[in-house]
């Protein structure tokens, strides 16, 4: 086990970088937190995983619990703070909860006060300003990057904040085991054995599909990164590409309609939409209602969908609005050639 500066250096040798979406280097968001100098400061584990086909947090929980409340207890103990919060999905936490009152109940027994937050399931759930207002009883909505939750978190205070898989990986660098693999979450239609499973970082998608036994029998291409927000790749893109962000691998068959797509897609980004900014709100109801009267069958309204998509992608407050356009512009033009 490493002291604490000991702890930091690992981790920065290791090049852990955060698991929610965005690597961001750990070491670099631990030590800029520990350099401010405040009275108190928190640590949240973020267990939200609202990305639609992305299970690697609720695995993680499922099967290395001790584990993930390690790392979590690990950070706490290098920013020297005893509170932090332990923020989960409601969904996942009916099916853990005997795994986590009890991890719960050792670390306050040791004199870590780690509070229990249950979420209401929700996409926007587990953006970090949504996420922060939540646990101060506010709306559930995105905040203003400026102050960072790194200086200004919860109640007027820094936090570290990072997800389930960061922690578990900051208890692996502690123990000596970290080996620069991540989690992939891989499902599909006719896929043999879709599941969670353990890859190296620079490990293609397409050998990572043949390695699980998951390289399917026809034509494909797949969603890589989220079910919602990541990029969409032919099999033959996909023969470079490597996982990124939440570490999702979806195939797809070829002839898999635009209409079938995009549905499951719109919908999606509808019913999460927060309200705050009409970009998304707006912007999002409209493609749903565009594609309402189309069919499988149909000829879609391209042209119509471009400017919502624009519009979405470079007014929208926080991520999620922005996000839409990766998977409908890498759909358009490298599945079905065009541009959008």
């Amino acid at each position: 086990m490493y002291l604490r500066d000991d702890l930091l250096a690992a981790i920065e040798q290791a090049g852990l970088v955060g698991r929610g979406g965005a690597a961001f280097p750990v070491a670099r968001k631990w030590r800029r937190i520990k350099d401010l100098q405040k009275p108190k400061k928190y640590v949240i584990c973020n267990a939200s995983e609202g990305e639609p086909d992305v299970s690697k947090d609720f695995f993680l929980l499922e099967h290395y619990p001790a584990e993930v409340f390690k790392g979590l207890i690990l950070a706490m103990d290098f920013l020297q703070t005893k509170e932090g919060y332990f923020y989960i999905n409601r969904n996942y936490y009916q099916v853990l909860q005997a795994k986590i009152d009890p991890l719960l109940k050792s670390c306050q027994e040791r004199g870590y006060l780690i509070n229990l937050f249950i979420e209401e399931p929700s996409y926007i759930g587990g953006e970090t300003g949504a996420l922060l207002n939540a646990i101060e009883g506010k709306k559930v909505q995105p905040r203003y990057k400026n102050p960072s939750p790194s200086v200004l978190g919860i109640f007027g205070t820094p936090v570290l904040l990072h997800n389930v898989e960061t922690l578990y990986d900051v208890a692996c660098v502690a123990i000596g085991k970290f080996d620069q693999t991540r989690l992939a979450t891989i499902s599909g239609e006719g896929l043999a054995k879709p599941d969670v499973y353990r890859v190296r970082n620079d490990q293609g998608v397409i050998d990572i599909l043949r390695q699980t036994g998951n390289y399917p029998s026809f034509d494909f291409f797949v969603q890589v990164g989220g079910g919602a927000a990541g990029e969409v790749l032919t099999s033959k893109q996909a023969e470079t590409a490597t996982l990124s962000g939440s570490g999702s691998i979806k195939v797809f068959p070829k002839t898999t309609s635009p209409y079938t797509f995009l549905q499951k897609l719109f919908a999606f980004y509808d019913r999460e939409s927060c309200g705050k900014c009409s970009p998304c709100r707006d912007g999002a109801w409209q493609l749903v209602q565009l594609l309402a009267g189309q069919s499988e069958q149909s000829e879609l309204p391209w042209a119509k969908f471009s400017p919502i998509i624009k519009i979405m992608d470079k007014g929208s407050f926080c991520n999620l609005g922005k996000s839409i356009a990766l998977p409908v512009r890498s759909y358009a033009l490298n599945i079905l050639g065009i541009k959008v």
